[in-house]
Protein backbone atom coordinates (compact mmCIF):
# COMPACT_ATOMS: atom_id res chain seq x y z
CA UNK A 1 0.00 0.00 0.00
CA UNK A 2 2.93 2.41 0.91
CA UNK A 3 4.63 2.07 -2.84
CA UNK A 4 1.07 2.66 -4.61
CA UNK A 5 0.53 5.77 -2.37
CA UNK A 6 4.53 6.53 -3.58
CA UNK A 7 3.95 5.99 -7.14
CA UNK A 8 0.95 8.54 -6.32
CA UNK A 9 2.88 11.06 -5.11
CA UNK A 10 5.50 10.82 -7.49
CA UNK A 11 3.23 10.83 -10.61
CA UNK A 12 1.44 13.82 -9.17
CA UNK A 13 4.17 15.90 -9.07
CA UNK A 14 5.89 14.86 -11.91
CA UNK A 15 2.54 15.90 -13.75
CA UNK A 16 2.25 19.07 -11.76
CA UNK A 17 5.67 20.66 -11.69
CA UNK A 18 8.34 19.27 -13.57
CA UNK A 19 6.93 19.50 -17.04
CA UNK A 20 4.88 22.77 -16.21
CA UNK A 21 7.88 24.32 -17.74
CA UNK A 22 7.67 25.09 -21.51
CA UNK A 23 10.67 24.21 -23.39
CA UNK A 24 11.20 25.42 -26.93
CA UNK A 25 14.04 25.10 -29.38
CA UNK A 26 14.29 28.67 -30.86
CA UNK A 27 13.60 31.59 -29.45
CA UNK A 28 11.01 32.80 -31.42
CA UNK A 29 8.61 30.32 -30.05
CA UNK A 30 9.64 31.60 -26.74
CA UNK A 31 8.59 35.01 -27.41
CA UNK A 32 5.38 33.97 -28.67
CA UNK A 33 4.21 31.48 -25.67
CA UNK A 34 5.13 34.83 -23.41
CA UNK A 35 5.19 38.05 -24.92
CA UNK A 36 5.32 40.43 -22.06
CA UNK A 37 8.15 38.15 -20.12
CA UNK A 38 12.07 38.12 -21.22
CA UNK A 39 13.21 34.91 -22.70
CA UNK A 40 16.24 33.28 -21.25
CA UNK A 41 18.61 29.82 -22.18
CA UNK A 42 17.70 26.94 -19.47
CA UNK A 43 20.93 25.02 -19.25
CA UNK A 44 18.81 22.42 -18.48
CA UNK A 45 21.57 19.89 -16.41
CA UNK A 46 21.85 22.38 -13.99
CA UNK A 47 19.22 24.99 -14.18
CA UNK A 48 20.69 28.13 -15.03
CA UNK A 49 19.60 30.52 -16.73
CA UNK A 50 21.45 33.09 -19.16
CA UNK A 51 20.30 36.09 -21.43
CA UNK A 52 20.82 37.46 -24.50
CA UNK A 53 23.80 39.05 -25.38
CA UNK A 54 25.81 36.45 -22.40
CA UNK A 55 28.44 34.14 -23.61
CA UNK A 56 26.11 31.20 -23.15
CA UNK A 57 23.19 32.38 -24.20
CA UNK A 58 21.90 29.45 -26.48
CA UNK A 59 24.83 27.76 -26.85
CA UNK A 60 24.89 25.12 -23.99
CA UNK A 61 24.80 21.64 -24.92
CA UNK A 62 21.66 20.65 -23.09
CA UNK A 63 19.72 23.81 -23.27
CA UNK A 64 16.12 25.02 -24.46
CA UNK A 65 14.67 28.59 -24.56
CA UNK A 66 11.84 29.11 -21.49
CA UNK A 67 10.59 32.30 -20.16
CA UNK A 68 12.29 33.93 -17.41
CA UNK A 69 9.04 34.08 -14.91
CA UNK A 70 8.27 29.88 -15.56
CA UNK A 71 11.35 29.42 -15.15
CA UNK A 72 12.12 31.19 -11.78
CA UNK A 73 8.84 29.69 -10.90
CA UNK A 74 10.05 26.27 -11.69
CA UNK A 75 13.42 26.65 -9.17
CA UNK A 76 15.43 27.90 -12.00
CA UNK A 77 18.10 30.89 -11.12
CA UNK A 78 19.58 33.39 -13.32
CA UNK A 79 23.56 33.26 -13.88
CA UNK A 80 25.44 34.66 -10.82
CA UNK A 81 28.21 35.97 -13.25
CA UNK A 82 26.80 37.19 -16.05
CA UNK A 83 28.09 34.75 -18.42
Amino acid sequence: MRFISFVFVLLFFLSTHAFALERFQDEQGAQQHCPTDTVAWLNIPTGVMHFKGQRWYGRTKSGAYVCLKEGEKEGDRRTRNGQ
